[in-house]
């Protein structure tokens, strides 16, 4: 396998530049799941130090980052989207169980929109999943994990809204 940083970005850059929308994004998570079990790769950039949010790149070009995350313990998230953003979840070690939620009232600055969940399933090792822009999710992770994301934008630099499960 023996990925390297540079090749998987200019891959991914090189599908969402050709194909912008969801099908070039799909390509990319294919990609991913490539990546996530090459153990070379895996030692390089998601060592045991790896922080909650790290971006390990950042295209120049179309924005979009690769992140690693450790994740130590148990920790989960309230019902998110990426707001006018996409995300890539691809899972390195342990188990994240991911809620996918259908929006029921919208959100504003003042007050969270309502969502009731419509599907769980599990992201294990070697498997990735595209999250577009409102597709609405909460991850569960009961145990230590770690995981490469795809952010089409730097989402620490973007308001999002919130939600509550009605």
């Amino acid at each position: 396998m023996n990925h390297t940083l540079e090749q998987f970005a200019s891959q991914c850059h090189d599908f969402l530049k050709n194909s912008p929308g969801p099908a070039g994004r799909q390509k990319v998570a294919e990609a991913l799941e490539d990546v996530l079990v090459d153990q070379d790769f895996i030692a390089k950039h998601l060592p045991p130090t790896t922080g909650e949010r790290e971006i390990i790149y950042q295209d120049p070009e179309l924005g979009f980052c690769i992140l690693v995350h450790h994740y130590l313990g148990q920790k989960s998230s309230d019902p998110h989207d990426h707001a006018h953003s996409w995300a890539i979840y691809g899972q390195v070690h342990g188990r994240t169980e991911m809620r996918d939620y259908q929006k029921i009232e919208e959100a504003s600055a003042d007050k969270p929109g309502k969502v009731k969940e419509i599907r769980t399933y599990a992201l294990t090792p070697g498997i990735a999943h595209l999250y577009n822009e409102g597709d609405l999710h909460a991850p569960e992770r009961k145990d230590s994990t770690s995981l490469i994301r795809i952010e089409g934008t730097d989402m620490s630099k973007v308001k999002r809204l919130k939600y509550e499960v009605v």
